[in-house]
């Protein structure tokens, strides 16, 4: 994907689908079908017609948290960004300054022993860099144990500038959350995701298409420019696991919606292309030159081209696919991130034949 391509600003979504306008439900987005370099373009209501009987969907549960809460360093204001909950108690954060148009803009965040007071009397001082090159994201340390209840309190969903307006945190959550037995989730909405609704899911069920349950925390995504993703905990079950074995045995298609679900599964994954039941951090970064041993094909929104995403498109699509696509997305006029336009990508031939042993390392 060249990175001279840039997305106008127009075709930022600023609000969801369905306050577009009335009558409309999160379903009322495009899909961009692309099989090798063909695409097609299609209604997002369209999808059980591109997938077939025996066809796994692997789908992320993560639900979405309230991650971002107003803080002061010193007189300073600043907006905590919550992102991911380490086996210490600590969390890595991000600092970010209030941009006075209800959105905020990166901040250097530091140096060690920087403290944050946060809402209700609670502390929160940085500690380290969470990796060696960069200072975006520190591991903290928080006076009050109960993070998640002070985000439930007084947190509200993460949001960019290219957004319109704040939105409920309900906005934010995929037909397929759960919550989590300890309360964690995700700091940013698994979007790829949003725009399924009940209704589609039982037309998909009713065609023959299965559903594997993952789970991705993910963390937040304001990378730098080729920012590599973090590790994030995960966990595939052991029957969603059987599920992703036997429609790779058979006839069926592995498409992940989403790169959290591609993170995830291919984490899973041994070298044999069997995908265990597994639990825990994954610090896998898909690419071409890795390549994956069990995704076939993916649903997932546009992303610019700085994003550390395009390189798991190009391991699972090739690049000239990718860049076939976009274009044809810029073309098109589809609407980029979380509240935009989809992408669902396919093989174009038999998924399973010399798929490992061509694809991946």
């Amino acid at each position: 994907m060249t990175t001279a391509l840039r997305v106008p600003e127009e075709r930022l979504a600023r609000v969801p689908a369905e306050q577009r306008g009335p009558g409309l439900d999160r379903d009322a987005v495009r899909l961009l079908v692309s099989r090798g370099t063909e695409v097609s373009h299609h209604a997002f209501v369209d999808l059980p017609g591109q997938l077939r009987a025996g066809d796994l969907l692997v789908v992320n549960t993560s639900p979405t948290l309230a991650a971002a809460v107003d803080g002061n360093v010193g007189h300073a204001r600043v907006v905590v960004h919550f992102s991911t909950r380490g086996d210490d108690g600590r969390w890595a954060v991000e600092l970010r300054d209030p941009d006075g148009r209800g959105t905020t803009r990166a901040r250097a965040c530091g140096p060690e022993g920087t403290e944050v007071r946060l809402p209700g009397g609670v502390r929160l001082v940085l500690e380290e860099p969470l990796a060696a090159r960069g200072s975006r994201l520190w591991w903290g340390r928080v006076s009050d144990a109960d993070v998640l209840g002070l985000l439930r309190r007084h947190g509200r969903p993460i949001r960019y500038s290219y957004t319109e307006r704040d939105q409920p945190l309900s906005v934010y959550q995929t037909v397929f959350a759960l919550p989590s037995a300890d309360g964690a989730g995700s700091a940013e909405m698994p979007s790829a995701a949003r725009p399924f609704t009940a209704r589609l899911v039982a037309e998909l069920v009713s065609r023959g298409v299965q559903f594997a349950p993952i789970t991705l925390h993910t963390g937040v995504a304001s990378a730098e420019a080729h920012e590599p993703p973090y590790p994030e905990r995960y966990e595939v079950p052991r029957a969603s696991a059987r599920l992703i074995n036997a429609a790779r045995a058979g006839d069926g298609r592995v498409v992940a919606v989403g790169t959290t679900a591609v993170r995830a599964v291919e984490s899973a994954a041994g070298t044999d292309g069997v995908v265990r039941a597994r639990k825990g951090w994954t610090d896998l970064v898909v690419t071409p030159e890795r390549g994956v041993r069990v995704v076939d094909g993916l649903l997932t929104g546009l992303h610019e081209p700085e994003a550390s995403h395009l390189l798991m498109l190009e391991a699972i699509a090739g690049g000239a696919a990718v860049d076939r696509s976009y274009d044809a997305a810029l073309s098109g006029l589809y609407l980029w991130h979380e509240f935009g336009d989809v992408h669902l990508i396919l093989p174009d031939e038999d998924p399973h034949s010399g798929h490992c042993s061509s694809n991946c390392r």
